[in-house]
């Protein structure tokens, strides 16, 4: 976790943030780590893993950034502007 005004996955800064649990709470993650994400990347996390899938690899943020979608992702979202809200398009879920 950082100041809280900067993203743990973008970087980008200043920009408001809120708690992501890297394990799930509903996986026994309520007391564990955490990183601070801005709502955008907080999003597109959600919107790529199951709460399954995150309990079981990518707890970490160093395994969430290096996800080849999450990497695409984070190279476009370094580039927008930490004012404006971000609408972040569905992402494609594959069978795993």
């Amino acid at each position: 976790m950082n100041d809280g005004n900067t993203c743990d996955l973008c970087m980008r800064s200043p920009i408001t943030t809120t708690v992501h649990h890297l394990v799930p709470k509903q996986h026994g993650g309520a007391d564990g780590p955490v990183a601070d994400l801005c709502s955008a990347c907080h999003r597109q996390v959600h919107a790529l893993f199951t709460n399954q899938e995150l309990a079981a690899f990518y707890h970490t943020v160093e395994r969430l950034r290096d996800h080849p979608d999450m990497y695409k992702y984070l190279k476009w979202v370094k580039k927008q502007d930490p004012e404006k809200r971000i609408t972040t398009r569905k992402a494609n879920r594959r069978k795993r």
